[in-house]
């Protein structure tokens, strides 16, 4: 028996970088079915109220589609708003920002005592030959890859909202079988990616709408791009908020002066991150499913690695979904007692483990 226990210890050693390797290289395959899972969870609620009205499986499908359709024109339509909103500044703005640019390095140089030719172009002599775009390419497969994988992920929601793909019968038969409880486990699922989704959409849109209205009273350019930009950046947990008002304060610099104004400025837009993110986003996460820092942090950097950015999007619905599983098994409890974030969210999945376990 002991030499079965190492042996089965040494293949999960094996086994377990070969899966994360795996899913790195089938990525234009596990992102979209990934995703599409998340999103089916979202609209479970109305299929189920729909079956219950008796309406025909097939019309609610068509009815979702019509939504994630809209809500896919919704956004092509702010790009667009937002990508005329910087085409129109384009020339005046840059002439301002080489401006700024320069001015802080000449202050740079004189502080640091660095020797430049005077007539030398500050931005060829830092960053090295011609600053021109010519990676068209790479450009055309960005939006090729993204229109497939957007395309491969709603064929996969309306095979999941279609039950062609049972996803509780395959935990049933793989992961719980039969000593858990597999319906209680998929609705403890469900019911709290559906509740972090919600939340965190309702958080970024208004960061992103806070980050629009201090643009629009501070007079920076593109407050649609930069609200829309929060928007999508605060997806990103914990990084998302510090990078977003990082970029809008750099760019700042550029638009203002550096008196007590901009000082204002990055005030007002640091509040509103830490009032939605800091304060009322933990508030109506509740302590559910809280994660500890560390955990949050080490998961971002391991599907960010897997998957880039669409990995740093999902890696705390990932990582939900895998402290729910971890819960359902005595000997992988410990894991998940240490994934959670407090004392008293500990005590609480034991709890409830427990009351599981008791029925």
């Amino acid at each position: 028996m002991k030499d079965l226990k190492v042996t089965n210890s040494l293949l999960l050693i094996i086994v377990v970088p070969l899966v994360f390797y795996l899913l790195k290289i089938l990525s234009f395959i596990f992102i979209p079915l990934i995703m599409s899972m998340f999103i089916a969870l979202l609209f479970l609620p109305l299929m189920r109220w729909l079956n219950g009205k008796k309406v025909p499986r097939p019309i609610g499908i068509l009815l979702v589609v019509l939504i994630i359709i809209g809500g896919l024109k919704i956004g092509g339509e702010l790009i667009r708003l937002s990508s005329n909103e910087i085409m129109a500044a384009k020339g005046d703005f840059i002439q301002k920002a080489e401006t700024k640019l320069v001015d802080l390095v000449v202050n740079i140089e004189s502080f640091f005592g660095i020797d430049r030719d005077e007539g030398d172009n500050v931005i060829k002599y830092y960053m090295g030959g011609d600053y021109n775009l010519q990676n068209f390419g790479s450009t055309f497969n960005f939006i090729r890859s993204t229109l497939s994988m957007t395309l491969m992920t709603v064929f996969f929601v309306i095979l999941l909202l279609s039950e062609s793909v049972n996803f509780q019968h395959i935990l049933n038969s793989t992961l719980l079988r039969r000593r858990y409880s597999s319906v209680k486990t998929f609705m403890k699922i469900e019911k709290d990616i559906l509740k972090f989704v919600k939340v965190k959409f309702v958080i970024s849109l208004f960061t992103g709408l806070g980050f629009s209205l201090a643009c629009v009273l501070f007079d920076i350019s593109f407050p649609i791009f930069w609200g829309l930009f929060a928007f999508v950046i605060n997806f990103v947990q914990m990084v998302g908020s510090v990078v977003s008002v990082a970029l809008l304060a750099l760019f700042a610099f550029i638009e203002l002066d550096p008196t007590g104004t901009l000082l204002f400025f990055i005030i007002v837009i640091t509040g509103v991150q830490v009032l939605m993110g800091g304060i009322l986003e933990p508030i109506f996460m509740g302590k559910t499913f809280s994660l500890n820092v560390v955990t949050v942090l080490i998961m971002l950097m391991l599907w960010g690695y897997i998957w880039g950015i669409p990995g740093m999007v999902m890696s705390i619905p990932i990582t939900v979904f895998t402290k729910i599983i971890l819960e359902q098994f005595q000997s992988t409890k410990i894991i998940a007692v240490l994934m959670s974030g407090s004392g008293a969210s500990m005590s609480f999945g034991r709890k409830a483990n427990n009351r599981l376990d008791a029925k």
